[in-house]
């Protein structure tokens, strides 16, 4: 098929190497332009510009589709079909309408639950059993567009975003695999979302990475699986701040909220205890809390803030 890409994100990518690797004519991918980031804010492709340079497909970088000159230009490629992830660009009606199946976005959830820009991450905050991807025809309205496949995957425990991430990011890849050549063929039959149980997944922002020991353990630990490794969780050891890459809930470890109850690295929360597992001090290396603690002094009963 005739295709255009349309994304940014690391999501994107096992996306697009898979129709590449299908055989699909991808005639273009479009990406956000080139932005400052890390800590030198060197100015850096996105991840699918990288990957499409990689495997020679010809990129563009628009801010906008409005203009009429994008929209005459994306109508001249003569597509059968664009295929979204993750794009944080609006796509105009001219810009649906002009591919012959449409424009078909993967979504990182199972819709109509978490529409928006942060599916993975709240889902797990929200303390989510499950979540999945949903590949659905897109229309105007913000990920309201009719399903065109759906699968579920679990959520533990223990999951992680970045570990959700990646096997969405694959799950997505093998589904439109399979829908594009069923789409071509008419099998599919697009499905209204259901009328019942929309959310909105809106988008992170650095502050939710501040731990509160207010907070229930269970639900700190959720705030550590889900936002590492942006906007990344942090507390203050003193004047330091202490960023928490992984815990342990202890819901029957009790006592003051934010204080240090042994020489475990176990605190307090407002209802059960973390054990700390993994930190990192500002412009350091990622450390295991045993080893943080044989270098820094912490003693029972110290508060962390």
């Amino acid at each position: 098929m005739r295709l255009a890409f349309m994304g940014s994100a690391e999501l994107a990518v096992p996306a697009l190497q898979r129709l590449a690797d299908d055989g699909h004519d991808i005639v273009r991918v479009y990406t956000q332009p080139p932005r400052p980031a890390g800590r030198g804010h060197k100015v850096r492709p996105t991840p699918l510009h990288a990957a499409a340079d990689r495997l020679g497909l010809p990129v563009v970088t628009p801010t906008s589709l409005k203009g009429k000159d994008e929209q005459q230009a994306f109508a001249g490629l003569r597509l059968d079909a664009a295929v979204v992830v993750a794009y944080s660009l609006l796509l105009p009606q001219p810009i649906l309408d002009a591919p012959r199946l449409g424009c078909i976005n993967i979504h990182a959830s199972l819709l109509p639950r978490w529409r928006g820009a942060a599916p993975i991450q709240r889902a797990i905050l929200a303390g989510d059993t499950g979540t999945g991807v949903t590949i659905m025809q897109m229309e105007a309205g913000l990920d309201t567009g009719p399903m065109l496949l759906r699968r579920a995957v679990p959520i533990t425990k223990t999951t992680t975003a970045s570990a959700l991430h990646d096997e969405l990011a694959q799950l997505g890849a093998d589904m439109v695999g399979e829908v594009l050549p069923a789409l071509e063929r008419g099998e599919i039959t697009p499905t209204p979302q259901p009328a019942e149980g929309s959310t909105y997944a809106k988008k992170l922002i650095r502050d939710e990475g501040r731990l509160d020991w207010s907070w229930p353990a269970e639900f700190l630990d959720r705030r550590v699986r889900a936002l590492n490794p942006w906007p990344g969780v942090w507390c203050m050891l003193g004047e330091e701040r202490l960023k928490v890459l992984a815990v342990e809930p202890l819901v029957s470890t009790h006592g003051e909220a934010g204080k240090v109850l042994d020489e475990h690295f176990t605190v307090a929360c407002g209802a059960g205890a973390l054990r700390f597992l993994q930190v990192q001090r500002a412009g350091k290396a990622p450390l295991s809390a045993v080893d943080f603690l044989r270098g820094h002094k912490l003693g029972v009963g110290d508060r962390l803030g």
